[in-house]
């Protein structure tokens, strides 16, 4: 928590040099001109440390739109949703994880970075003889290039107090921009499905 105008005004006070010019009385009108004087340094304060939370675009509120102008959001996938604060956020914070990668773990921190942090990937293989077991699924050759991508049934994006927009609805509900965003990362010649429900 910040310091507050009362805090600064201590503050000030504590740099008086020594004399009976200098009241050190709580009730005396220098004292109160001193708290008076740290009120615009609490507030300088308290924007700093927001600032500071800003920087992370996971945080990002008032900064928002120059974080989207930076990566050049909303792009097609961003487009997809109805768009609420926590949205934009989601996509910032997934365009910046998304800059590269084509492992598992990448693809399930995407999917955690747009609000499914229960996701799984089921990894399909054609069988080969030797390696396969009784009452394994048959697949052939092109189910080498295939991956599902688990999730629950669908995601529900709650509003914050204080961080969303005047008129967005309290829930929103979707898949849209997670599928956009994943066909667009997947690996070129893969084939994708999604599963809802299962996780």
């Amino acid at each position: 928590m910040g310091l507050t105008g009362e805090d600064y005004g201590r503050q000030l006070s504590q740099l008086l040099p020594p004399g009976a010019a200098w009241s050190r009385d709580p009730d005396s009108t220098l004292q109160a001109l001193l708290r008076a004087l740290g009120e615009p340094m609490a507030r300088a304060h308290q924007r700093a440390d927001d600032l500071y939370r800003e920087a992370d675009p996971a945080e990002a509120f008032e900064t928002l739109t120059r974080w989207e102008a930076a990566l050049d959001l909303p792009d097609d996938c961003s487009l997809q949703g109805s768009l609420t604060v926590q949205e934009r956020v989601n996509a910032v914070v997934t365009k910046i994880i998304g800059l590269g990668g084509q492992s598992r773990p990448y693809f399930l921190a995407l999917a955690e970075a747009m609000g499914y942090p229960t996701a799984t990937i089921t990894e399909y293989q054609s069988r080969r003889h030797g390696r396969a077991s009784m009452g394994e699924a048959y697949g052939g050759e092109d189910w080498e290039d295939v991956w599902q991508l688990n999730l629950p049934d669908t995601l529900m994006i709650e509003r914050r107090h204080g961080r969303s927009a005047m008129g967005e609805p309290y829930r929103a509900w979707g898949n849209n921009q997670l599928e956009c965003v994943m066909q667009k990362r997947k690996p070129g010649g893969s084939i994708l499905f999604f599963n809802y429900g299962d996780t």
